[in-house]
């Protein structure tokens, strides 16, 4: 048995902060907006997990109005929802991942970001696919006034 989900996450941008993308520190002038460490990647990965899982989303799980989470590792939020998949009989079968941003260019960062993420779910790099695109200056990315990104998800159960 098989189960999709997808994911969507949007920040922005915030002065003061650093920008982790993937569980990646990329070099920016500024980072993004968030209760957590604001790692839109990360985030719309988990969503998308959480989707295929049926368990709603990280808000849910991960609320923004719990002090416990302030400045949270977005990577080691991920750790606990691989731990749910787990839980729950599933396993993550592949993921894909795309990021919006106008600036900075990511593509220096994305085997990083992938094996960061595929150690985060308990897989194999392979398993773990990251794209990065601009919106060619168009909309709030294209103004760079944040970063969006975008994930689906494939479990499969784990007595498959």
């Amino acid at each position: 048995m098989l189960r999709i989900g997808h994911g969507f996450d949007v920040h922005a941008f915030a002065e003061g902060r650093r920008l982790i993308l993937g569980g990646v520190d990329v070099p920016c002038e500024r980072g993004l907006a968030g209760h957590s460490d604001a790692d839109v990647l990360a985030h719309a990965l988990m969503d998308a997990v959480l989707g295929a899982l049926r368990e709603g989303d990280i808000g849910a799980l991960f609320p923004d109005t719990d002090p416990a989470y302030e400045g949270a590792d977005s990577l080691v939020l991920m750790r606990r929802v691989a731990e749910l998949v787990r839980e729950r009989g599933w396993r993550v079968a592949d993921v894909d991942c795309t990021v919006a941003a106008q600036a900075p260019k990511l593509a220096p960062y994305r085997e990083e970001m992938r094996a960061n993420m595929a150690a985060a779910l308990g897989v194999s790099v392979e398993a773990v696919g990251v794209k990065a695109t601009t919106t060619e200056r168009l909309g709030f990315v294209g103004r760079e006034e944040g970063i969006a990104a975008w994930a689906v998800a494939l479990l499969e159960r784990a007595d498959a």
